[in-house]
């Protein structure tokens, strides 16, 4: 596995943790009572949910969703406003509508976004209103317009001057999340090392008998899922993989004598089948273990 997708792997348990953080869930109920806002978290990499993944039916935004080019212009604000140039941007679109995304760090990257959005930085008035029906009609678009105009005129409404105060205790809150984030990725790191360690030393110390992942797993006292996520990221292969490397190598130290046979270092080595050992041997070393052999200086096939 690459650093970039063992780093984009990491990135997105980091995240997983903070959007089910207790931290964040108080801040979150604290933040849509007191602003009426709604917020959303989300990785870098992954899309915005709509509305921010809190849809009122009855709001100005969630009745312009149901139109698909109205929609997409507001995905399209989101998108534009988690923008990755390290800066707190707030995108505003045909409706209106201002979309905001805060970034959050661990280490020297952007991990994902704080984000909040669907108010309103000027009040609403008929003109406007009439612009934005002008353009759902250009589109196609029929609707209740009595039942879009009591929504539009409902919209949240913030002078930019307090929204500006509002990101910046976003931005705040921003940097509490990139200290927990380093804190997990810190705490992750030295769990797993101790970890691996064991896992090891289980693996060189018992590689002759029948190993499997559960066992493996079970001996380092973690999950088999857990396991399997963090030796991929620890080795850069999988378990099957690393565990035929370890045999292979040892079958090599075991063909240094040559009154052993190969079939000998094979059984020795934890294989359990020629097949099985002459495929992983060449696949590995590039060469049979006949072959491995014989281009073995003389003096050490003598010993």
């Amino acid at each position: 596995m690459s650093k970039r997708r063992a780093s984009r792997s990491s990135d997105h348990e980091v995240m997983r943790h903070l959007s089910r953080s207790q931290i964040f869930k108080e801040y979150e109920r604290a933040f849509s009572e007191a602003m009426g806002l709604p917020l959303n978290i989300r990785g870098h990499d992954s899309w915005s949910p709509s509305h921010h993944g809190k849809e009122d039916h009855d709001s100005f935004a969630s009745i312009l969703a149901r139109f698909n080019k109205a929609r997409a212009a507001c995905l399209k604000a989101q998108t534009g406003a988690s923008h990755p140039d390290a800066t707190t941007r707030t995108v505003t679109w045909f409706a209106g509508l201002s979309e905001s995304a805060v970034p959050v760090y661990v280490g020297d990257h952007i991990l994902g976004f704080l984000e909040t959005g669907e108010v309103m930085l000027k009040n609403p008035t008929k003109k406007h209103f009439a612009s934005i029906t002008r353009q759902l009609r250009a589109w196609g678009y029929k609707a209740d317009w009595k039942q879009l105009e009591r929504a539009y005129f409902r919209s949240c409404v913030l002078s930019p001057g307090r929204y500006r105060a509002m990101l910046r205790l976003l931005g705040i809150f921003a940097q509490h999340l990139s200290i927990l984030s380093n804190e997990l990725v810190l705490r992750r790191e030295k769990d797993e090392s101790a970890n691996m360690a064991r896992t090891r030393q289980f693996i060189e110390k018992h590689q002759a008998e029948p190993l499997s992942l559960g066992r493996v797993a079970q001996a380092a006292n973690i999950s088999r899922c857990y396991f399997c996520k963090m030796f991929k990221r620890a080795t850069g292969m999988n378990f099957i993989d690393y565990l035929a490397r370890v045999r292979v190598e040892k079958s090599k130290t075991l063909l240094l004598n040559p009154h052993s046979r190969i079939s000998e270092a094979a059984f020795a080595s934890g294989f359990q089948s020629m097949t099985n050992f002459n495929r992983s041997f060449r696949r590995i070393v590039g060469r049979s273990p006949t072959q491995f052999r014989q281009s073995l200086p003389k003096l050490r096939r003598s010993v």
